[in-house]
């Protein structure tokens, strides 16, 4: 039809007399020549072959909405199925619409279902429950007449990567399961390694990141505001004998990507599973579509001002192909890809020191607090008890503020870092952010006021007696207790 038009419009060139129009009318069949050679084959499913039908179901009575997608060709064979598990914050299916498309182009019946607002918070989260979710999905999917019930199986992205596996394991009726970007440790490790991935992309190195990724990922554990922090999926991968693929994107700056693949291989070889395939995307970040290093996306859709990146060619082919494999009854056996260099190990937040213990923690922030708090709060009973100033009374006001402030700055500011997923943090010098610098110098400055304070009071040691000596006295044991504090906390190290 195309050439038959083209040829018609050259025809109608021929017969104009006039020369400019005749030239626009060739031009238009140029181009049109041209974007015959970028037309669909016959063999690929454009998006408009597609159906969408809107579908709700029941899960812990609330009502979840969700989109199916399929091809609109009807075919007598029933076909397998898919549901979509979300990554990580509110989870609008809109976002998942890329890949819902390519499996139901490759003849997969996909569900991308909008995430629950009720029970799921930045500091509520219950991976059961999601799983739960999931499961209703599949047994909507199960419902359908034209998808085949006992070849429905799960994808899962990111935080989906803890909760897809999970729902497998409490369902004998998922098929099998498909990861992207999920994490073999626990949440509160993976956010830690995550966030010093970010702060080094902003030019900031040295200490502050170690700070981040132990004390200050215990300390975001100790608050309760990070949800399923200590969740180790290890257990329920022991679980799965069912097929599993499991990607990542070799540039994945969010979930160690070569760790991860490791504690899969391991748990899976450990369950017995005959059909776990490791592999790694080229060139695709986190979520396997495309980037240049892991920060950036690279075409694809835009949802909500959020750049999703181009589903690249690797990353749809090895899925789909993998899933109808499994669906015809030929499950690859077990294989792993080599894994890719990754930039830093993850650390697990406490070494298991006895220091890191939560008692000792908790004592010494007490002890620190109240001995720099207590000299200005108590003052009033040194100016009764006795009369008069002392000669340590300034340095020890000196090391009673910058105390307190370097010791409550330093708690606020890592958690304000967790918080804030590092947005904002920039290098400001020696690979330093500018408050962490500040908090630097403000520990410096406590150790100079705690030795002049020791080295006055003991000078005019026959001088301060009473209440007043008892009030430095505390003072200058906190002043001491902070050395071996700020050095676990990384305020002293270089």
């Amino acid at each position: 039809m195309q050439s038959a038009l083209i040829a018609w419009l050259q025809r109608t060139s021929s017969a104009i007399r006039k020369p400019s129009i005749r030239r626009s009318v060739l031009l238009v069949a140029t181009a049109l020549v041209c974007f015959g050679a970028s037309v669909p084959t016959a063999g690929a499913v454009p998006s408009d072959d597609l159906d969408r039908q809107e579908v709700t179901f029941q899960s812990h009575g609330l009502t979840l909405h969700g989109t199916v997608f399929l091809p609109r060709a009807a075919v007598d064979a029933r076909r397998p199925g898919i549901v979509l598990i979300h990554g990580s914050g509110p989870g609008p299916r809109s976002e998942y619409v890329p890949e819902a498309e390519a499996f139901a182009r490759a003849g997969i019946v996909a569900l991308a279902f909008d995430k629950r607002t009720d029970g799921y918070s930045h500091m509520k989260r219950d991976f059961s429950l999601l799983a739960d979710d999931a499961l209703a999905g599949v047994e909507t999917l199960r419902g359908r007449a034209d998808v085949d019930p006992a070849q429905v199986g799960l994808w899962g992205f990111s935080e989906g990567g803890w909760v897809a596996p999970l729902a497998a394991a409490k369902s004998p009726d998922v098929a099998f399961l498909v990861t992207i970007g999920a994490s073999g440790f626990d949440p509160l490790r993976q956010q830690a390694w995550s966030l010093g991935n970010q702060l080094r992309h902003h030019g900031i190195s040295g200490v502050f990141r170690d700070a981040v990724a132990r004390p200050g990922a215990l300390l975001m554990s100790d608050t309760g505001l990070f949800p399923e922090a200590g969740y180790d999926p290890v257990p329920v991968l022991e679980r799965l004998r069912l097929p599993v693929l499991a990607l990542w994107g070799e540039h994945d700056t969010q979930i160690p990507p070569a760790e991860s693949a490791a504690v899969f291989q391991r748990a899976l070889d450990r369950a017995g599973n005959q059909h776990a395939t490791i592999r790694f995307v080229p060139g695709a970040g986190h979520s396997g579509h495309a980037t240049t290093d892991g920060f950036d996306k690279v075409g694809g859709l835009v949802v909500d001002g959020k750049a999703l990146g181009a589903l690249g060619p690797g990353y749809v082919d090895v899925m789909t192909s993998w899933v109808q494999s499994v669906a015809a009854g030929h499950a690859p056996p077990s294989s792993a890809e080599p894994v890719p260099a990754q930039a830093d190990t993850s650390q697990p937040p406490s070494s298991g020191a006895w220091y890191e213990a939560a008692a000792v923690r908790y004592a010494a922030l007490a002890l620190l607090l109240i001995g720099f708090a207590g000299y200005p709060l108590t003052a009033w009973v040194g100016r009764r008890a006795e009369s008069g100033r002392h000669r340590a009374e300034w340095p020890a006001r000196w090391l009673s503020v910058t105390g307190f402030v370097a010791v409550g700055g330093t708690l606020i500011y890592l958690l304000w870092i967790f918080a804030t997923s590092g947005a904002g943090a920039t290098a400001f010098v020696a690979g330093r952010t500018l408050p962490w610098l500040l908090l630097q110098i403000c520990a410096c400055a406590v150790l100079l006021a705690t030795a002049a304070t020791a080295i006055t009071w003991w000078r005019t040691r026959d001088q301060v007696t009473g209440v007043v000596r008892v009030r430095l006295a505390s003072l200058i044991l906190a002043g001491a207790l902070f050395i071996p504090w700020a050095l676990y906390w990384q305020l002293l190290l270089p």
